[in-house]
């Protein structure tokens, strides 16, 4: 409450400020049911501290990887047992499930950062063979399966380096 004993409303403008979101963001939230804006007899949305604190554990929860049907989940589950202990035993349950995944996703990157090092290696050893006095002559051809291997190689560390930046964009997304 304020000093004249009114609750505090915010606008969409201000949420959408405060929190650096769109105000469409905060519409679809409301939309998919997980805040619950007041509105004025003109339609105007204004918004409790409670819906600016949702919004907040919203954010907090998309941050972390959760959908958004498991934020509802857990958000709702404080409305049916007040005690929050519902809401805190299934909050800590998904957030196990999460804790097993990124672990798992770290593991294939740990992996495929190994192999690309590995190949890297590879390619600079090759590199400093060719740069060695003992290369042969540019005039005497190489033989066509030693070419063919470090473009298979090539473009297997193409791949796995192309698979890396995907999994990196999914993981900062």
């Amino acid at each position: 409450m304020t000093k004249d004993g009114e609750k505090r409303l915010f606008s969409i403008s201000e949420l959408a400020q405060e929190l650096d979101i769109s105000t469409r963001t905060i519409r679809y939230y409301e939309e998919v049911g997980l805040i619950h804006p007041h509105r004025s007899g003109k339609g105007t949305r204004y918004y409790t501290r409670r819906d600016r604190a949702r919004l907040k554990l919203i954010l907090r929860g998309k941050r972390f990887g959760f959908s958004l049907q498991e934020i509802k989940e857990m958000i709702t589950l404080f409305d049916e047992d007040r005690s929050g202990r519902k809401q805190l035993e299934r909050t800590i349950q998904y957030g196990e499930e999460k804790i097993r995944e990124l672990n798992a996703r770290i593991d294939e990157l740990i992996q495929l950062r190994d192999e690309i090092m590995e190949y890297k290696t590879r390619f600079e050893q090759k590199l400093a063979a060719l740069d060695s006095p003992s290369t042969p002559p540019a005039s005497q051809p190489s033989s066509p399966d030693s070419e063919s291997t470090t473009q298979t190689e090539q473009e297997e560390c193409d791949e796995r380096i192309e698979a890396a930046r995907h999994q990196r964009e999914q993981i900062s997304g």
